[in-house]
């Protein structure tokens, strides 16, 4: 009764917590590396909410602010940092689309899923390539 009470115990497979070490060799499904951009660009769009109504602020209060909004956003870290939310935003609004059709269960087979989630990644990374040419000058 024990012995196969003991093998029972062996045959399940046993669950850790994941090391950081771990983490850089885990193999995420493209379904799960879109939901966890999706969480990390929802929470860098609200951590730089204030710097957006900044820059909202400064190119509506007057036309002295607009120059001085053009100056702020003519830099180009600051170009960069706004490419970074323009990412963040089109991500998250792709795979927000993404997760609706999921909860009506379209595209809810694995198959599916897989595929909606490679299309929303690489959608959300070409419309902010073409954001950015235009930001940067480019046409």
């Amino acid at each position: 009764m024990v012995d196969s009470q003991q093998n029972v115990k062996k045959d399940r497979p046993v669950y850790r917590n994941i090391g950081l070490a771990q983490l850089i060799k885990y193999r995420l499904p493209w379904a799960g590396k879109v939901s966890i951009l999706h969480r990390i660009s929802g929470a860098t769009l609200f951590l730089m909410l204030p710097f957006l109504l900044y820059l909202l602020d400064q190119s509506l209060a007057s036309e002295v602010s607009y120059q001085k909004f053009q100056a702020i956003t003519g830099h180009v870290l600051v170009k960069i940092i706004c490419l970074g939310l323009i990412w963040s935003f089109l991500h998250h609004f792709c795979a927000g689309i993404r997760y609706l059709l999921l909860d009506l269960e379209i595209g809810v087979e694995k198959v599916d899923a897989n595929r909606s989630a490679i299309f929303v990644f690489f959608l959300g990374l070409a419309l902010t390539a073409v954001v950015g040419l235009k930001l940067f000058g480019v046409y």
